[in-house]
């Protein structure tokens, strides 16, 4: 038994050495075979990349390359040259590549494409490493797109993540490497790669997020622009400020690593803080929303359609000033959070257009497009208050009545209307300007009752007021609403000599292969005052600015304007002019609510027409208005005339007082929360005006004018 079990064992053990040399076999022959289909699939891969080398080499050149531009939109253009806003709600800014900052081409190549200056439109490893991390996956983690892969993409192709389109975007890259040189892909990518938040090309992003030329950006600012193109909506900072500066730090660190920075650039620029544009976001993609909205009307009734101008490709070269437009919107938000105005009611709205020639330059219809489109420059209507005074004394002027007549400052009484001065304040015989200078509610009523209402309604339609006015003599002290876009363009005759000129905004209309289909006529002008009553009212209107309500609007230069607030400071106007500028100015609650005391037109009105005049006026001097010598002869102010009335109340034609700011407006805006955007100024007391200084009063000379004048 012991002898049969031996001989099993033998033959087993013989069994599984004969098994263990087949298994040798059997795997040397799968290591041979797996080696043969290494060296195939090798020779495949090879041959596949030769041939797609040799595919693209053999592709031509694509025609016409340089000339290529964005998707054709309609832009409105300003009249000194800046895009206001395109249809596409982004903005677009094409740059030379002489003009980019040096830095930004290296955080772009660091940060996109090392290789870029060294492959010829794709990057093998780059591909090859890519394909093996998603395979790994199983899904796209990671992407290997060159920048001119990039700029092939955004040209010609969609975003879709498919096999077939990353074979298109290889061809073309290679075509596009054949066409133009490297320096110009890069001119290209960087003027067409969307950069988040409505920007297309570093130069719209510059001017979106920073508001600044990419010229002025900080290395900082650079290296966050250049972080965007990976996802862009996801690393805007308007979306994730704190995403972005991660972002923005990675790039930099990818910059040191490949030397393009020192130790100490690179360790200032991670620490720089990051201070975007202040305006709100809207703004960056159309400067002037209002206006905007006016000149589509404006094409409309030429003959345009809606959907022909948005898509159209059409160049609109406005009359707006770019600067002066800004300014304006950036006043507007200051000035009212500065004077406690935050709500969304309260609001203001800025018109200015050149008085000689018609051209709108300044259009501000409300504070924030964005929560409300109502346009108060052309669709509100708002009583003027004692900015409607000068209408009244402009029939004066017109009917003989001279600046230096004297006027009776006491209380009156016509038919059941009895009107008061501020504070029931009275001076007794005070010249005609003088009147109009401390605004005067009496004497203004004197003035309409002595030369008729119908002379005062005829005035006002001949300057352009439309909006209907009651034949009352109330009017004189603004109690009728009107628009600001009339009631502005009625100024424009003071300072123009008496001509009245409609205003305009587009200078021409272009297709997108230069031919111009609409050049703007000469503007519509009507002589409708006469020189010496224009310049009569503009002597006048100085002394305002000079010693009376308007101080606060005084611009350093030869300026004219007048004052308005109505009943419980609902409403506050401040018209005002230079021979080149007239700009209209109102703040007021839409809601017809009760702004505080302290609102005047002399105050928040006043002080955005000088922050907005200040740009306006800029491009032409100094220039004093042209016209023939007015003399207001001194006038001494009896202190024994003057009478206080406490026992009267004031009326629903409240005269402002003279422009007199709050004692410390810090004061107002303590317990006011205001938008992150906006960084509160500090607001500098301004002393109230001084009267003019006391010299001896002349003998009043008989005059050919009514009896109650004299």
């Amino acid at each position: 038994m012991a002898r049969k079990y031996n001989k099993k064992k033998q033959l087993s053990d013989k069994e599984i050495a004969r098994r263990n040399i087949k298994k040798k076999k059997m795997d040397s022959e799968f290591v041979s075979n797996m080696k043969f289909m290494f060296i195939l699939g090798a020779a495949f891969v090879l041959s596949a990349f030769a041939s797609l080398q040799l595919y693209l080499s053999s592709q031509p050149p694509i025609q016409n390359l340089e000339q290529f531009k964005p998707n054709i939109v309609t832009k409105f253009y300003s009249h000194d040259g800046e895009v206001i806003k395109t249809f596409t709600a982004y903005t677009f800014s094409k740059i030379e590549l002489k003009d980019v900052p040096e830095q930004l081409k290296e955080a772009i190549i660091a940060t996109e494409d090392k290789n870029f200056y060294h492959h010829n439109g794709y990057d093998v490893f780059g591909l090859v490493r890519s394909s093996v991390q998603n395979i790994l996956a199983r899904r796209v983690v990671q992407g290997a797109s060159t920048i001119t892969q990039q700029l092939a993409r955004i040209l010609f192709l969609s975003n879709e993540k498919t096999f077939t389109r990353k074979i298109k975007e290889l061809v073309i890259a290679s075509r596009i490497e054949k066409t133009i040189s490297k320096d110009q892909i890069l001119e290209m990518y960087l003027n067409n790669v969307y950069l988040g938040s409505g920007a297309y090309g570093v130069e719209g992003a510059a001017r979106i997020y920073f508001d600044k030329h990419i010229k002025d950006c900080s290395l900082a600012e650079l290296a966050l622009i250049a972080g965007l193109p990976q996802a862009p909506s996801v690393y805007s900072p308007f979306n994730n400020l704190d995403l972005a500066i991660k972002r923005r730090n990675q790039v930099l660190t990818r910059m040191y690593k490949m030397r393009y920075l020192t130790k100490d650039e690179y360790e200032q620029a991670k620490k720089a803080k990051v201070v975007l544009n202040k305006m709100p976001q809207f703004y960056t993609t159309n400067k002037a929303p209002y206006f905007c909205d006016y000149i589509m009307g404006e094409l409309q009734k030429l003959g345009f359609d809606e959907t022909e101008i948005i898509h159209g490709g059409y160049k609109v070269v406005t009359t707006l000033d770019s600067k002066a437009q800004i300014a304006a919107n950036e006043a507007v938000v200051r000035d009212l959070n500065n004077w406690g105005l935050t709500g969304d009611y309260k609001q203001a709205a800025v018109f200015s257009f050149n008085p000689t020639n018609g051209r709108i330059l300044v259009y501000v219809g409300g504070k924030d497009y964005t929560k409300s489109q109502y346009d108060r420059v052309t669709q509100a209507v708002r009583p003027p208050g004692s900015a409607f005074k000068p209408i009244v004394y402009a029939a004066a002027l017109e009917r003989g009545i001279s600046p230096n007549d004297f006027v009776e400052d006491t209380p009156i009484t016509i038919g059941g209307w009895s009107p008061h001065n501020y504070g029931n304040k009275y001076r007794g015989k005070i010249p005609v300007y003088s009147a109009l200078m401390v605004s005067s509610n009496v004497c203004a009523a004197r003035v309409i009752q002595e030369v008729g209402i119908r002379s005062v309604l005829q005035i006002a339609r001949m300057l352009g007021i439309e909006t209907p006015l009651e034949y009352d003599y109330t009017i004189a002290l603004g109690s009728n609403g009107v628009k600001l876009f009339e009631f502005t363009r009625a100024y424009g005759a003071f300072a123009n000599g008496g001509y009245v000129v409609q205003p305009y905004g587009i200078e021409r209309v272009e297709t997108s292969r230069g031919k111009i289909v609409y050049q703007a006529s000469k503007p519509k002008i009507s002589h409708q005052l006469s020189l010496k009553s224009a310049a009569e009212m503009t002597a006048m209107l100085k002394t305002v600015i000079k010693n009376g309500t308007g101080a606060a609007a005084n611009i350093g230069k030869p300026v004219a304007g007048k004052t308005g607030t109505t009943d419980e400071n609902k409403d506050a106007y401040f018209v005002g002019y230079t021979p080149d500028v007239v700009t209209g100015v109102w703040v007021g609650s839409d809601d017809n609510t009760v702004m505080n005391k302290s609102i005047q037109g002399g105050t928040v009105p006043a002080i955005i027409f000088k922050d907005v005049m200040r740009v306006a006026t800029e491009p032409y001097g100094n220039n004093d208005f042209n016209y023939p010598e007015v003399v207001l002869e001194p006038f001494k102010l009896n202190a024994a005339n003057i009478q206080i009335n406490p026992e009267e109340t004031e009326e629903a034609e409240e005269e402002e007082k003279p422009a007199e700011p709050v004692k410390n407006p810090q004061d107002v805006l303590k317990n006011i929360k205001l938008p992150p955007q906006i960084q509160l100024p500090t607001v500098q007391q301004q002393p109230a005006p001084q009267p003019p200084k006391p010299v001896q009063a002349p003998t009043p000379l008989p005059m050919a004018v009514p009896e109650s004048l004299h």
